[in-house]
C-alpha cells in the first residue's frame, strides 16, 4: 500500500529527474562534436542534438570526383552524429540513472 508520505516522495524525486533531463538537454545545445572521413579531409561538427553546425572541406578534396566527396561528407557527418547520439544517451543515463535501459530517443 502507498501512503501519502511515500508517495509525495516518489513525485519530488520524478521532479528532481525531471529537471536533470531539462538541464541534459539545454547541455545539449551547446555540445560540439566532430567527425571526419577521407584521413581529416573532411570534418563534420554537430551538437548534441544532432544538428550539423559545421563542414570543412580541405582543398585538396576538391581535386576529386563528385561522388567520392560526397561519400566523404556523408562518412563525416554519420561518424558525427553517432559520437553526438552516444553522448547524449550517456549523458541521459547518468541522470536516469538507467532507467531509460537502451531506450533510443530520437534527438537525445
Amino acid at each position: 500500500m502507498f501512503n501519502k508520505g511515500n508517495m509525495s516522495k516518489m513525485l519530488k524525486q520524478a521532479q528532481e529527474v525531471q529537471k536533470q533531463i531539462e538541464n541534459v538537454q539545454n547541455e545539449l545545445d551547446d555540445l560540439h562534436i566532430s567527425g571526419e572521413s577521407g584521413g581529416g579531409m573532411v570534418k563534420a561538427t554537430v551538437n548534441g542534438k544532432m544538428e550539423l553546425l559545421d563542414l570543412n572541406l580541405q582543398d585538396d578534396i576538391l581535386e576529386e570526383d563528385k561522388d567520392m566527396i560526397e561519400d566523404l561528407i556523408i562518412s563525416a557527418v554519420n561518424n558525427a552524429m553517432t559520437k553526438a547520439q552516444e553522448e547524449s544517451q550517456n549523458r541521459m543515463s547518468a541522470v536516469t540513472g538507467g532507467m531509460m535501459g537502451n531506450m533510443k530517443i530520437p534527438g537525445m
